[in-house]
């Protein structure tokens, strides 16, 4: 089983930047594909970014696409979604999950973490 927490999630202003830290436990990290997801109020979760297992293969939602950049650190465990030039329509609880397998569908990741809010002023 692996334990997933989310940090780096906050208030920034319309054009600004945040990183999103997704830190694993309980099995190494490298042994799974990482994504990360959101959730805006009255909407359905949606698939944001992720990356192979390797970190060699990234793959990005057409709305974030060049503006967020997702990596990841094996030794540390850990999964960053770098996020730039920041859109008020970008506001939504942040979720990292791992999957067996590269996939930009939700229902494919297992594990989950419990997400961090990030709010986006205009």
């Amino acid at each position: 089983q692996v334990q997933l927490v989310e940090s780096g999630g906050g208030l920034v202003q319309a054009g600004g930047s945040l990183r999103l830290s997704c830190a694993a436990s309980g099995r190494a990290l490298s042994r799974y594909a990482m994504g990360w997801f959101r959730q805006a109020p009255g909407k359905d979760r949606e698939f944001v970014a992720t990356t192979t297992y390797s970190g060699g293969s990234t793959y990005y939602a057409d709305s974030v696409k060049g503006r967020f950049t997702i990596s990841r650190d094996n030794a540390k465990n850990t999964v960053y979604l770098q996020m730039n030039s920041l859109k008020p329509e970008d506001t939504a609880v942040y979720y990292c999950a791992s999957s067996l397998y590269t996939s930009t569908t939700l229902r494919n990741y297992n594990y989950w973490g419990q997400g961090t809010q990030v709010t986006v002023s205009s």
